[in-house]
């Protein structure tokens, strides 16, 4: 999944504006206007479609956090250069305050089968033999779960 996609989704998941997306992104450290973050939601055929580099995702899940949790600290933390799927899913889950049981539930909303023991894979530090990598599709099937959960019908 491009980081334009996970945005977009995140933004339909929990109904967030353009000004809140542009004050999320502010929690996380960097200051937008709304009509620049309203660039990396535009589908990639517009002739104004923005790319979304990691550090700006990365500050935008960083804001979430600090939205649903608060600052801990002092210090807003400073965003990750790279990311990949294993960090997005762990940022949402620290977003969302889920535990395992959250997540499969999450999960199973979308009928995708993972076990416990999987879902941990995922959270491991990289260096343990039990890591393992979170592939798009496990990412976009939380994503849609999401949406499951927070968006009603017809809205």
């Amino acid at each position: 999944m491009s980081n334009n996609d996970i945005l977009r989704t995140l933004r339909y998941t929990f109904h967030f504006h353009d000004h809140k997306m542009s004050e999320i992104f502010g929690f996380g450290g960097v200051n937008l206007f709304a009509e620049e973050v309203a660039l990396w939601l535009k589908k990639e055929e517009d002739p104004d479609f923005k790319k979304l580099y990691d550090k700006d995702l990365a500050a935008f899940l960083n804001g979430f956090i600090i939205l649903n949790r608060g600052l801990k600290g002092e210090e807003v933390p400073v965003p990750e250069k790279t990311l990949n799927n294993n960090l997005i899913l762990r940022k949402l889950r620290i977003a969302l305050n889920y535990k395992d049981e959250d997540m499969l539930a999450i999960f199973a909303l979308r009928g995708f089968r993972i076990s416990k023991h999987e879902l941990s894979a995922f959270f491991r530090n990289p260096t343990q033999p039990q890591y393992r990598e979170c592939k798009d599709q496990v990412l976009r099937n939380f994503l849609m779960g999401l949406q499951m959960k927070f968006r009603q019908k017809g809205d």
